[in-house]
């Protein structure tokens, strides 16, 4: 058996694709993954082929000596290895204080694949403590504004794949956890400009946004979303904002990392702080027939 990013390989499988690779000698190994995930169905809850994480499996079971993958037929540059740091942006640093209630509405845009998306990372990149990160697996990205001004930003991406507590809270078993791990965005990034000093603002953004994320989930990648979770580093920081936005602490993380292999502490314990987008969310996460 061969595991690769949750998904179990056997050995009918890797015949499978040991035929497929032979059917196929003048294919490519992005060709190959492509016509893999067509023959499984593997497809994104939009629709779209899973070819990169294919990608991966079989070059894990190619190095693992299960398959051989045809030689490479181009050497195109990886978007991710050597991503240059966001620039810093020019932006009225003026400050802005007062009361919430006298400054509010404030507009939540959603900025991934826009103009304004180099905005946001360089906001992250130069205001927040652990700079600019590119989000994995589906993501989106805010700004709020207030009168054109950016105060803020979030980011929200796929959700780790195993988090003890959370998985805990809600109940689900490791096959309906695999299932419905895409239907609880996770909260990797949020930032309040060092300039805004409005009293209780951070969990006033928190309470709407959670009656815009789902939504905007739903209609870029076609699934809603019904849980919210973030960690937060207990070195640093108390979790107010959560608490008072009435997200609930389900426990701490290990500290060890998803790809750990010694068992032991290697990096700081985190907070794990999570909301759920609506009352049957337990129901909805642990349906294993979708």
């Amino acid at each position: 058996m061969f595991t690769y990013r949750g998904r179990h390989v056997s050995a009918d499988d890797i015949t499978f694709i040991n035929s497929l690779i032979a059917q196929n000698p003048a294919d490519s190994r992005r060709a190959l993954s492509k016509k893999l995930c067509r023959a499984w169905n593997w497809v994104q809850p939009n629709g779209a082929l899973r070819d990169m994480i294919c990608r991966g499996l079989m070059l894990g079971l190619h190095r693992a000596g299960h398959i051989r993958l045809p030689e490479k037929k181009s050497h195109p540059k990886n978007p991710f290895v050597d991503r240059k740091k966001p620039v810093k942006v020019k932006i009225d640093q003026s400050p802005i204080n007062g009361r919430l209630s006298q400054i509010k509405p404030f507009k939540y845009e959603q900025v991934r694949r826009t103009p304004a998306e180099t905005l946001f990372n360089s906001l992250i990149e130069h205001y927040h403590y652990l700079g600019y990160c590119h989000p994995v697996g589906e993501q989106l990205k805010y700004i709020v504004y207030w009168q054109k001004r950016p105060i803020g930003c979030l980011s929200w991406s796929s959700a780790p794949r195993h988090i003890g507590c959370r998985d805990r809270f809600i109940g689900w078993s490791a096959k309906e956890r695999q299932i419905g791990i895409h239907l609880i965005a996770y909260n990797c990034r949020f930032l309040i400009l060092p300039w805004v000093q409005l009293s209780c603002v951070a969990s006033h953004i928190l309470g709407n946004m959670a009656k815009i994320v789902s939504k905007d989930w739903l209609s870029i990648y076609s699934h809603p979303i019904y849980f919210l979770e973030t960690f937060v580093d207990k070195q640093r920081f108390a979790g107010t904002c959560y608490k008072a936005a009435n997200w609930l602490y389900l426990g701490d993380t290990t500290g060890r990392g998803k790809n750990d292999q010694t068992h032991k502490q290697n990096r700081s314990i985190k907070a794990v702080w999570g909301y759920a987008l609506s009352k049957n969310f337990r129901a909805k996460l642990c349906e294993a027939d979708r």
